[in-house]
């Protein structure tokens, strides 16, 4: 029994890792990087409770399944989630404890949350994100400052071969109300076009009773990818008002972009078409070359904070930091863990003013070890050999003398 246990103390759940002292470095310094991005940006961080009542995120607008969630009861009688997204308790936040502040809220995070994937699912269950929210204005110059906030976090991070996808869900939901579909129809095919599953999505089609005009609007909207070219195809498409208006939205940030000199990081794809109840216009995510994910989404979410009682537009994003790592190492702009600098020799028994020498040292912005001897009888020089450590200093009657490498 006692061997069992052991095997099982070896192992990690699925969907989390360990994090060794490079990439914890790194990592601090990805979030590091981020957090004086957003501050210089005028974007204020706030924290939220690491679980939350399941009330919160079962609203009309939610992004995910109850399935996706990590449950716990709290004693007594109510459900509570460990956080799987950061959005809505910002929004809870924003109509509640910051409803009297002026407009519009700009708000940062730096945290992780926790989602079930399932057990075929690669992608990780603990979520390290870096994110933004902007409550408040409806212009299409906030969506352009999100969008332009996350390629420019990209690029101080020393990220360069990206392109961040935008698109419009209303865009979508448009095309829906000329169909008349209902909202399992609605669903089913949103996902296949989100999925650029063309032959399923023709075959789906075939099997609605829907003029085949609009038919075929919907089977093109997998190939509505490209620059801003696919705008003007769009618009050929487009026959209701929701539709033009949702084109001429994207079509104004998108120039908004392009004045701000960033079009080049920037592509068109209107059938990425995510969760409709959660998102109500303009959409993005950044993709890397040569990594099969998205390592930074989001959008427009106009009437989440309606659910508190506050009418709150709002975008923002997050960026997925452990995959801003790996993004990073691919690219070789991982950063080695500096070594210890100093390697301090004393016997704090006999050598009472060593302590107070060692913070002098640190004080000074130098890294210190205290060297401690075990069973091995490995010498001081030893040591610091094994460790990469180039200066030692050895206090011995009151002196000190140093040896370096």
């Amino acid at each position: 029994m006692k061997g069992s246990a052991n095997k099982w103390m070896q192992h990690i759940p699925e969907g989390v890792q360990d994090s060794l002292p490079d990439e914890c470095y790194n990592q601090r310094i990805i979030e590091g990087n981020l957090r004086r991005i957003f501050h210089l940006s005028g974007y204020d961080e706030i924290d939220t409770p690491l679980f939350e009542y399941l009330d919160l995120f079962g609203g009309e607008t939610a992004s995910l399944k109850q399935e996706q969630m990590y449950k716990f009861f709290e004693p007594g009688s109510r459900i509570m989630v460990i956080r799987p997204d950061m959005t809505m308790p910002i929004a809870r936040i924003a109509a509640t404890k910051m409803k009297n502040r002026p407009l519009p809220l700009r708000l940062s995070y730096i945290g992780s949350v926790y989602r079930y994937e399932g057990k075929r699912q690669t992608r990780q269950r603990e979520i390290a994100q870096a994110g933004i929210e902007l409550l408040g204005s409806k212009k299409p110059e906030a969506d352009a400052e999100v969008i332009a906030l996350a390629v420019e976090s990209l690029l101080q991070l020393g990220l360069s071969d990206f392109q961040m996808d935008i698109g419009q869900v209303d865009f979508f939901k448009g095309l829906i109300e000329e169909a008349g579909l209902n909202e399992e129809q609605s669903e089913s095919l949103r996902h296949l076009i989100d999925q650029k599953n063309s032959l399923a999505l023709e075959m789906q089609l075939k099997e609605l009773s829907i003029p085949a005009d609009i038919k075929n609007n919907l089977l093109r909207i997998p190939m509505l990818f490209g620059d801003e070219e696919v705008i003007q195809s769009a618009m050929a498409l487009a026959k209701s008002e929701r539709c033009t208006r949702a084109l001429q939205n994207i079509d104004q940030v998108f120039r908004l972009l392009e004045k701000y000199g960033l079009s080049k990081y920037i592509a068109i794809d209107l059938g990425m078409v995510q969760s409709l109840n959660y998102y109500t216009g303009m959409i993005f995510r950044g993709m890397i070359r040569d990594m099969g994910y998205p390592v930074c989404a989001g959008g427009r979410y106009d009437t989440l904070v309606s659910e508190f009682g506050v009418d709150l537009p709002a975008t923002g994003f997050a960026l997925e930091t452990r995959q801003l790592l790996v993004a990073l190492e691919r690219q070789k702009g991982l950063k080695p863990t500096p070594p210890t600098e100093v390697l301090f020799v004393y016997n704090p028994m006999e050598e009472e003013e060593g302590y107070a020498r060692i913070q002098k040292l640190r004080s000074e912005g130098i890294r210190v070890e205290v060297f401690l001897p075990d069973d091995s009888n490995k010498s001081d020089e030893d040591y610091a050999r094994e460790k990469g450590i180039r200066r030692i200093i050895r206090l011995r009657d009151g002196q000190m003398k140093e040896v370096t490498f």
